[in-house]
């Protein structure tokens, strides 16, 4: 396990299935601290409007939805899953009727200030790693380490489709759907007028296309190492 010297904070952005989630959960793992998801919060905000049959254009809606909407994670055998409103609902935010919308539920400034804010508050004592589209350049524009992840559109598609499949989601679903998905997210999410995906100047840029899992992480941890020396 790599020591730090202090309670740091570790911000790890970029594209959809490009592999940051896997990265800080195993950062998390090896520094011991807590780890934050905050692509599945947008996901849980997404999935209560979707259930909730409100129109995205309707912000007073979504606001008196807000008003009444907690998000907490917990450990459940081993994993970190996301309770909205004192609900586990882990599994039905990855399918691909949430995936859909949440780029577009993401641009709407009043759901990225709730959500903004309650990051900023469960991050502000450190020993987190938080992934996400703008960890580094909004919610902690002074974190302590920030990481940018990128792979190809193709091998993006190729990873999220198997994921989908292994989870056994939307089993009629096909490679090409998934990668017009996650095109279409990617230009909404660097587009967006709201806190837009783009790398953050002190960023360090990892290309997952030909590293491993384990090289990654070894990559993440050296890079971290001396940052804090």
């Amino acid at each position: 396990m790599l020591k730090t010297p202090r309670k740091l904070i570790i911000a790890i952005d970029g594209f959809s299935s490009s592999g940051k989630s896997t990265i800080a959960k195993d950062v998390a793992k090896n520094l011991h601290y807590k780890y934050l998801d905050t692509g599945a919060m947008y996901r849980a905000i997404t999935f209560k409007i979707i259930n909730h049959n409100i129109d995205l254009q309707d912000i007073q809606s979504i606001q008196n939805l807000l008003n009444s909407t907690s998000i907490d994670f917990k450990i459940v055998e081993g994993e970190n899953h996301i309770f909205l409103d004192g609900v586990d609902i882990e599994d039905k935010i990855r399918g691909l009727a949430v995936a859909n919308n949440v780029s577009e539920v993401s641009t709407i400034q009043v759901v990225r200030e709730f959500l903004v804010k309650l990051q900023q508050e469960i991050g502000k004592n450190g020993n987190i790693v938080m992934d996400g589209r703008d960890i580094g350049t909004v919610v902690f524009p002074n974190a302590d380490v920030k990481f940018f992840v990128s792979a190809s559109l193709k091998t993006r598609a190729k990873r999220r489709f198997e994921e989908l499949q292994a989870k056994d989601y939307d089993k009629n679903l096909n490679l090409e759907e998934v990668e017009a998905n996650l095109a279409k997210r990617d230009k909404i999410d660097s587009e967006r007028k709201h806190s837009p995906l783009k790398v953050a100047k002190d960023a360090i840029l990892i290309d997952t296309e030909c590293m491993t899992k384990q090289e990654q992480l070894n990559f993440v941890l050296e890079k971290i190492k001396e940052k804090t020396k």
